[in-house]
């Protein structure tokens, strides 16, 4: 059974509460945890939006996001009821200087020393604005924390300016900069893999390690997401904090401490380490692409610009590749290939740690074709750890070898349900831990070495090559890793 650890009471105010994301993900994150017993009496979650409406009418429209996101068998009537009974509704323009008296008014019937999250589920352009405001009517306290959303900025200029307009109100420990990928359990296996096994930490550098893929492919379009997405696109969306994240994790060297300040020192001297790349290297180490009509699961499906409505072709990709590497000692010449995208075969995301080959053999020819060493570590649909590796196929008719896996699926292990991301990130707020956060240093490294790739982009301007929906993305995006002698890992999910 899951170890609890206790949590004070508090208030959790949400802005942007009629969103996709309160509905989809913080709603049912913040049920289960309420219903596991990890909020305490008289916690509350205050529910903040432009929309008019009251305690009631919030509270019908949580139940029914409940009943489309939360597992059939994990909604307890009874649980559900008490857990609807801490919703409250407050109608507030967050970034207007009034109508704030509703807001003000139920946060004041806490107690001053209350725990007080901020968990602003707004466009980042709203950052500044409701962090401004939350400081001129007094509502930040020294028990205060603001939890801030991806992305940071849509580059490296618009993130410090909102660090900048944040940072003037809370102080750095306050600021929850948060990636849902470090609340994976996977992903914090990561950690435990790394430095917590001795066996993999002497084998985690460039003389055993051949080269790494991370992968995260989704098989949706847009979604109603058309319009954040087309200014975006796939290297803002997922590669500057998703899958940087992970790459920082897989290769950071091991820190002094498991505290929040040493993990993320450690984090920042990898972005720091990334080769940046010249204009002129951006088109041989990247590929950028855009889905058109295909089919996915069998079904048919448009192509992205008609999910857009759009009549104009638009530049923005969808799917993006790319080759990555670190100027350090233990990563020299391995590089780490990235690809994301939309539309996909698959919703999958993975990580394939690829060893060398062995430099000679002591087996006959006739015994098999001797296979490197590989461990792919699943962060979804699956969780769990795979590690390849060479075995004698069973039977006295001579000796011949194959390659099977050693399989760790983490729910099966376990005996429980793995907890969504948002559940454990949003108790870590609570808490003021800052650990699995990523600081304003980290987002600001990061954009640096993606904002030449964009520029570059852009400064070439063309569109992004098309790919069927369905595929894995367009042909490019196999010479990107075949030309260096490697593929890319096709056993995926």
């Amino acid at each position: 059974m899951a170890r609890i650890i206790p949590v004070d009471t508090f208030d959790c105010v949400v802005f942007g509460a009629t969103g996709d994301l309160t509905l989809r993900k913080l709603l049912p994150a913040l049920y289960h945890r309420f219903r596991d017993g990890q909020a305490p009496e008289g916690s509350r979650i205050i529910a903040a939006a432009r929309s008019e409406m009251d305690d009631s009418n919030y509270r019908t429209r949580a139940e029914a996001a409940l009943q489309r996101h939360v597992a059939k068998d994990e909604l307890d009537p009874e649980q559900v009821r008490r857990f609807l009974a801490c919703l409250h509704y407050a109608q507030v323009d967050g970034a207007a200087e009034k109508g704030w008296e509703g807001l003000l008014s139920l946060l004041a019937e806490s107690p001053p020393d209350r725990i007080r999250v901020f968990y602003l589920a707004t466009s980042p352009d709203l950052y500044g604005p409701i962090c401004r405001n939350l400081a001129a009517h007094g509502a930040i306290t020294p028990q205060s924390r603001v939890v801030l959303e991806k992305p940071i900025g849509h580059d490296l200029a618009s993130a410090r300016a909102i660090n900048d307009e944040v940072g003037s109100v809370f102080a750095e420990p306050q600021i929850f900069r948060i990636d849902h990928y470090l609340g994976k359990e996977t992903v914090q296996n990561l950690l435990a893999l790394r430095f917590a096994n001795t066996i993999f930490e002497r084998l985690w550098n460039a003389d055993v390690i051949d080269h790494v893929q991370i992968t995260v492919g989704e098989t949706v379009g847009v979604e109603g997401r058309g319009g954040y997405y087309d200014r975006s696109g796939a290297l803002r969306d997922m590669v500057q904090n998703h899958m940087l994240q992970l790459l920082c994790l897989l290769a950071m060297e091991s820190p002094v401490t498991f505290g929040a300040d040493s993990l993320r020192d450690e984090k920042l001297k990898v972005l720091r380490s990334l080769k940046p790349m010249a204009p002129h290297e951006v088109e041989q180490l990247t590929v950028r692409g855009q889905y058109i009509r295909g089919a996915v699961d069998g079904r048919p499906v448009e192509g992205y610009l008609a999910d857009l409505g759009a009549e104009e072709p638009s530049r923005t990709e969808t799917f993006v590749a790319l080759k990555a590497e670190l100027n350090s000692r233990r990563w020299a010449n391995v590089p780490f290939y990235l690809r994301t995208g939309k539309r996909l075969p698959q919703k999958v995301s993975e990580i394939v740690v690829q060893f060398r080959a062995l430099p000679f053999t002591i087996f006959p020819a006739d015994a098999g074709t001797l296979q490197p060493n590989a461990l792919i570590i699943r962060l979804q649909p699956e969780e769990g750890m795979r590690l390849e590796m060479m075995t004698k196929e069973p039977g006295p008719g001579g000796l011949h070898l194959r390659q099977t896996g050693l399989d760790i699926s983490f729910e099966k292990a376990f005996g429980t349900r793995y907890p969504d991301a948002y559940e454990r990130l949003l108790m870590d707020t609570v808490r003021g831990s800052t650990v699995l956060f990523m600081r304003r240093d980290e987002v600001e490294a990061a954009w640096g070495w993606i904002e030449p790739i964009l520029d570059a982009w852009e400064a070439k301007g063309d569109t992004p090559r098309p790919y069927s929906a369905g595929s894995w993305g367009p042909t490019a995006s196999i010479a990107l890793i075949e030309r260096d002698g490697r593929t890319w890992h096709e056993d995926l999910g």
